[in-house]
């Protein structure tokens, strides 16, 4: 598929989150930095990040060390300004930490782009293309044949939800169908790690609950490891294996909540009295912060 001569500058700028930095080698030694470094899928090893402002040095966030398992999903929330745009851009690679490093599969990854997928807020369909071209988009970023994309993604477009629907344009989707158009082209992109930055935050209620329990279908049949920044407790507890709770002045996370709730989810478990009891953590965690008004995002 052959693209027009300019894309929208928020569609180049998801390209450049995709597509491998030149000379990048996916495979090499891992760092030997301890047990948990080398076996985490993903693991933030004290990093943190400092702005130079016209009033002096900004502390974002404050050193961060996170290790997440292979296959888990979990969720960062917090209030405005605690830095959990500033760890998924330092995941993502189009920020590189004042200090500290990020690995994935023990293999330095810090400023490295192309190692994680990354959804952001916006759909970004091109609307000029049909709903399969779209999503092989990330893949042919990659470097992957378009037919050979296109051989991979039709299955799959079926599968999910978009039969009869592959050649049509995102101006005839609805709000949630192109958040799936979106989170498959993601899930297509050959990595392991996926960044889901408030996916569904413009979605109604009915179509956010819809998608929630969409997103856990693909989370178990492609296996990726998850990490979703949500300003929704309830969706980050129903989602997730573990939500981390940030903080702010400065950034940094404040608790790491388990979350036990037997797996596959079904809706009920919200009304659960161990569902209830995760929630009213959480908020007690989010209300104690003093800095949490009239911070910026």
């Amino acid at each position: 598929m052959s693209d027009p001569p300019t894309l929208a500058p928020r569609a180049t700028a998801w390209f450049s989150l995709i597509r491998p930095k030149a000379g990048y080698k996916r495979r090499g030694s891992c760092d030997m930095i301890g047990i948990m470094a080398t076996t985490a899928k993903l693991y933030l090893d004290q990093v943190s990040m400092t702005f130079n402002t016209p009033a002096g040095p900004l502390v974002a966030l404050a050193p961060v060390t996170l290790a997440i398992a292979f296959g888990r999903f979990i969720s960062l929330i917090g209030p405005h300004g605690c830095g959990k745009s500033t760890i998924f851009n330092i995941l993502a690679g189009v920020l590189r930490p004042t200090t500290g490093r990020v690995l994935i599969d023990g293999i330095d990854s810090t400023g490295v782009t192309g190692r994680v997928g990354y959804m952001l807020q916006k759909d970004l369909l091109l609307p000029w293309c049909s709903v399969l071209d779209n999503v092989i988009l990330g893949m042919e970023a990659q470097g992957v044949p378009p037919c050979e994309a296109r051989h991979r993604a039709l299955p799959l477009l079926r599968r999910y939800g978009f039969a009869g629907l592959e050649y049509v344009h995102p101006d005839a989707l609805s709000g949630d169908m192109r958040q799936r158009a979106a989170l498959l082209r993601t899930l297509l992109c050959d990595t392991d790690v996926v960044l889901l930055d408030e996916p569904f935050a413009a979605l109604d209620a009915e179509s956010k609950l819809a998608m929630q329990d969409w997103l856990l279908g693909l989370w178990a049949d492609f296996g990726k490891t998850m990490v979703l920044v949500t300003r929704d407790v309830d969706e980050a507890i129903y989602l997730s294996d573990e939500v981390y709770v940030m903080a702010t002045s400065p950034g940094r996370i404040a608790q790491t909540i388990a979350v036990p709730l037997a797996r596959p989810r079904q809706r009920q478990v919200t009304q659960a009295s161990e569902f209830t009891a995760l929630k009213e953590r959480c908020l007690e965690l989010l209300a104690v912060d003093p800095n949490s008004v009239g911070k910026a995002a």
